[in-house]
């Protein structure tokens, strides 16, 4: 079970249950205060996890899978704010901030926590179960939070006064490292500095096949191979960027003549 109080730049949640649904694609930064119970956000390299009272930036342009874990006996409670580039872009020009240079981090990144800070979130949380919220108060909101934040930690602006557009990597290796992700075309086309006409047409040059197709039989090779150690449908069909279990059982016995299931009696 779970709740959500948002508006379209700040969103409240709340999960009794371990939740795995994600946002695949990251395509804002996002500022996340953790109030309760714990999450983990995980990219082709590892996981980090945020434990209740951290605060962390996401940063857009990722591809990553969220798990939230409520406590023991309690519920999992987050805030998350969207940094559109339109406001940091406002904001940019007003306090005249710019990035100096692009810089590599990790996809999630901490916030030192102080008083300031709990308390703005406090007061955000009041604003967002009142009925005083409308968007230019928002607005103010988040202008105040990135002043908050950039008079306890400067060097932030290098990472969000960023504007510049992914360049064009490799696909082979992007795709081999990302198929898992459950996110439209398009999104892989952007990640890898391409149009989505010249993905397609990269890709095919690349794989000899379209990419909708390479990339089911990815996750279908996998899937059976992971089926035949030991691991259940309902265990694996998220991971591989399945929608749900029903899709990912039709598709799969589409293509191998026989059920997920039936490979448990087989082993």
């Amino acid at each position: 079970m779970s709740n959500k109080i948002e508006t379209p730049d700040i969103v409240y949640s709340c999960h009794h249950d371990v939740s795995r649904k994600g946002e695949n694609f990251v395509p804002k930064h996002t500022l996340s205060y953790d109030i309760s119970g714990s999450f983990v956000l995980a990219d082709d390299k590892e996981n980090y996890k945020a434990n209740s009272g951290d605060f962390n930036l996401i940063r857009k342009n990722q591809l990553v899978k969220f798990v939230k874990i409520p406590p023991e006996n309690g519920v999992f409670e987050s805030m998350n704010v969207y940094l559109s580039d339109e406001n940091l872009t406002n904001f940019s020009k007003e306090y005249q901030l710019k990035a100096e240079h692009s810089i590599t981090t990790k996809p999630l990144i901490p916030i030192k926590v102080n008083g300031v800070l709990q308390n703005f979130m406090t007061s955000l949380k009041m604003i967002l179960e009142s009925d005083l919220k409308n968007q230019s108060l928002i607005d103010l909101k988040i202008k105040e939070l990135l002043l908050i934040l950039l008079q306890s930690q400067p060097e932030l602006k290098n990472i969000l006064f960023d504007f510049s557009e992914p360049f064009k990597i490799d696909l082979e290796a992007f795709m081999n490292q990302n198929y898992r992700y459950n996110v439209n075309l398009d999104r892989f086309a952007y990640l890898t500095g391409r149009s989505l006409a010249t993905f397609k047409r990269d890709f095919e040059k690349v794989f000899q096949t379209s990419p909708h197709k390479w990339i089911l039989q990815k996750r279908l090779k996998e899937a059976h191979f992971l089926l035949k150690e030991g691991k259940s449908a309902s265990d694996i069909f998220v991971d591989l960027g399945f929608e749900d279990l029903s899709h990912f059982s039709y598709v799969f016995k589409k293509q191998f003549g026989y059920s997920p299931t039936k490979i448990q009696v087989m082993r």
